[in-house]
């Protein structure tokens, strides 16, 4: 453990939290920061594998960018998956359970949901044998961007059954959710529907979770590659921050731990941006 490591908390010892689309990026740094705060994580993506070579994939992303050549390239080459993200939490000793989940499809958000449920029951259970006591135990990626807020919302319908009082949904939104670039007006659009979402869930689900949001500025990870691997884009977007420099996944991790846990237990259906100072205003 580095010393950064050892200088975060344990806010989510006993709590489990289920972290779609978290093989890389963003997701990723989340799924790892939770993990290391105590949580029980499972993380979820739409492969369990390495592609096939030659096969391109079909995210929101891409169909969102359907122009950015080099975009789809970068996403193809450096692509985790599942398995590979797992063995790389392991690798720094973080136990997670990795599970296939394209949201689209409702028998695997189903099996997301009851496979978190049984590990967490397993380990109960486990738990309580050491103690002497015995006891029977009986808790992501979207591939058309159109669909996105309808899926968002029936991945959150599967697992509301399981969520308990003081419990806690933080979507991730983005900065271009305010002012939606030209170049993928769908993708900032449908990153603005969550922010809506956001207040409705809130209310929705209040009093005993709470919905919140997080909407990162421009972070080099590898679907926005394209943009921050190009020095004169990468630096006029740098000054165009109060703190002249880019997010990290880590930056965005920090401030959904924060959302997620008790410190922010009387914060609900309100969005956070981390963009180092970037105007956000709709």
């Amino acid at each position: 453990m580095d010393s950064k490591s050892s200088k975060i908390g344990r806010r989510f010892e006993g709590k489990v939290a289920i972290v779609t689309a978290s093989t890389q990026g963003i997701g990723f740094s989340i799924a790892q920061r939770l993990a290391l705060e105590g949580a029980s994580v499972v993380i979820s993506s739409r492969r369990q594998g390495k592609r096939r070579k030659g096969t391109v994939p079909v995210s929101c992303e891409e169909e969102m960018s359907q122009d950015l050549e080099t975009f789809k390239e970068q996403s193809l080459r450096f692509e985790r998956n599942v398995d590979e993200a797992v063995k790389k939490l392991k690798q720094q000793g973080i136990e997670v359970l990795g599970v296939v989940c394209h949201v689209s499809n409702a028998q695997q958000r189903k099996s997301l949901v009851e496979q978190t449920v049984q590990r967490n029951v397993d380990e109960a259970v486990k738990k309580l044998k050491q103690q002497g006591i015995e006891v029977l135990g009986v808790v992501c990626h979207v591939s058309n961007a159109q669909q996105r807020k309808s899926l968002v919302e029936q991945t959150v319908q599967d697992a509301s059954p399981h969520l308990t009082k003081g419990s806690s949904i933080v979507f991730i939104s983005s900065l271009s959710a305010y002012q939606p670039p030209s170049s993928m007006a769908m993708y900032g659009v449908t990153k603005t529907a969550l922010l809506g979402l956001t207040k409705a869930l809130a209310t929705e689900m209040a009093p005993h979770t709470r919905v919140n949001c997080v909407a990162p500025g421009t972070v080099p990870t590898h679907f926005a590659s394209f943009i921050t691997e190009n020095d004169t884009i990468r630096n006029a977007i740098e000054e165009k921050t109060l703190l002249k420099r880019l997010g990290t996944p880590e930056d965005m991790a920090a401030a959904t731990a924060f959302l997620a846990s008790d410190e922010a237990s009387y914060i609900t259906g309100e969005t956070i941006v981390v963009a180092g100072g970037m105007s956000s205003r709709l």
